[in-house]
């Protein structure tokens, strides 16, 4: 069994301002965490979480912007939760880059943003975090993605960075314990792309093929996260929290 308190604990969620990360953010703030809301160009809605977040449960959370792909990015982004919070529990690398990349159509810029977001930023956050973590006996959760072990057609780039992401995760289980657990929530179809990349055709077959004829909410990730963070004795794993749709692929 598990604590599911986080009281008295500090939380940096990456693209914590809205849709997943924001549903992250809010699960472990109503456990009790503080949280370091980042984001890069959702000022609104971060705002917006802050205060909530805040008028909650007073000086509880703090936003910080930031270009993940700035080399000087990850270690500013620790040293805000330090500076405001004084410790760190727990990180969450869940900003991401998702944009489809047809083989003979693949830039370089697509590259560095993809790889740059889902697996370098991972990287050199786990790095700058690392210490005061162990401090902690804290935890690394990053999202992956189901994709990560069956590549979607399109998606080259997208699926190469994701299934680094799941090797890192495993791999820094290994380098970083036993002070501090890493895991993964690696999920299915959870929210729909804002910008149309799937067509409704697409999206009833995702449907289809999934065994519990639905797709995910954040909140379902946001869940597994949650228990990753409190899991005592795991480590070193990737959750699919999708739905069953893995089966199929």
């Amino acid at each position: 069994m598990t604590d599911a308190s986080l009281e008295s604990k500090v939380a940096l969620v990456t693209g914590a301002a809205r849709r997943v990360g924001a549903a992250v953010a809010r699960r472990l703030h109503a456990a009790g965490a503080s949280v370091v809301l980042h984001y890069r160009g959702a000022e609104a809605d971060a705002v917006k979480l802050e205060k909530e977040l805040n008028a909650a449960r007073a000086g509880s959370a703090l936003k910080v912007k930031g270009d993940l792909l700035a080399p000087v990015a990850p270690k500013a982004l620790v040293d805000a939760a330090l500076q405001r919070f004084a410790r760190l529990d727990f990180l969450v690398n869940n900003a991401s880059a998702f944009f489809p990349t047809a083989l003979g159509e693949i830039e370089p810029s697509h590259w560095e943003e993809l790889i740059g977001s889902n697996l370098r930023a991972p990287l050199f956050l786990a790095q700058a975090a690392a210490p005061h973590l162990a401090l902690a006996a804290g935890a690394i959760v990053n999202i992956t993605d189901i994709h990560a072990e069956r590549p979607m057609k399109g998606y080259v780039v997208y699926s190469v960075a994701k299934a680094g992401l799941a090797a890192l995760t495993r791999s820094l289980a290994l380098e970083l314990a036993p002070g501090v657990r890493v895991n993964a929530v690696a999920p299915g179809a959870i929210a729909w792309p804002e910008d149309g990349q799937f067509e409704p055709a697409e999206r009833n077959r995702v449907v289809a093929t999934t065994p519990l004829r639905r797709i995910g909410t954040p909140e379902d990730i946001a869940q597994a996260v949650h228990f990753l963070c409190t899991a005592p004795f795991v480590t070193g794993q990737v959750l699919a929290v999708d739905g069953g749709r893995s089966i199929f692929l």
